[in-house]
């Protein structure tokens, strides 16, 4: 299959996406949602920028900012443009508001009351974290990196400006199916389009599913 690497390019970003985002998200969406803090809606406004600009502007800055001139390759040597590790960077930007409100709404519907009592009752903050928090809030983050692995399959603008359409390095399966439109290769496009449609449909459907069972457990 002509596609698959392209397809594996796309799987691979979007498992590495998730996995940056699950990581550095959920203590980011902690503080947002349980924490006052001088700053804050600064913070917020800056973290939700991506919403509000078209995705081939900040692919544009990312290019800039991660190219062979810019200041990380003057500094430190580190030039990520056109490579696998720009498409990451391109793609946890991007994806970051979205990940982050429905981490941030799993925090907010906790109880204070609960959380109060764990601590009276000599809960540490790790323990707290893993028998409360957690068991608790689990389905909604589960939900939200679903929603980071969707995302990044279906990126389109900001791969393209920071990643380019290098075949077997940094062409997603999105740039594939426009080459493949632009070309008039319009059977194998349309393969490649109802595979896509197929697994987006089977994301959504189980983000859906996850969020419904979370809103049974606790209601």
């Amino acid at each position: 299959m002509r596609a698959w690497p392209a397809f594996r390019i796309t799987l691979q970003l979007a498992a590495v996406t998730t996995g940056i985002l699950l990581l550095v998200g959920v203590p980011l969406a902690w503080l947002l949602a349980r924490r006052e803090f001088f700053g804050k809606r600064l913070l917020e406004a800056v973290i939700l920028l991506p919403l509000a600009l078209p995705p081939t502007v900040l692919g544009y800055y990312l290019l800039l900012v991660l190219g062979q001139h810019g200041p990380l390759a003057q500094t430190l040597g580190i030039t990520w443009a056109f490579r696998f590790e720009g498409l990451v960077v391109g793609s946890v930007l991007f994806s970051t508001p979205t990940v982050l409100m429905v981490y941030r709404e799993a925090f907010r519907g906790l109880d204070s009351d609960l959380l109060q009592t764990a601590r009276t009752l000599g809960a540490g903050r790790w323990r707290l974290w893993r028998e409360v928090i957690l068991p608790l809030c689990w389905p909604g983050l589960l939900s939200g990196s679903l929603l980071a692995f969707s995302r990044t399959i279906g990126e389109f603008g900001v791969v393209l400006m920071i990643g380019g359409a290098i075949p077997g390095r940094t062409q997603v399966v999105s740039i594939y199916l426009f080459d493949l439109v632009q070309a008039l290769q319009l059977a194998e496009a349309g393969v490649v389009a109802t595979a896509l449609l197929v697994l987006a449909l089977l994301l959504v459907y189980t983000i859906r599913w996850i969020e419904g069972r979370w809103r049974s457990t606790i209601s």
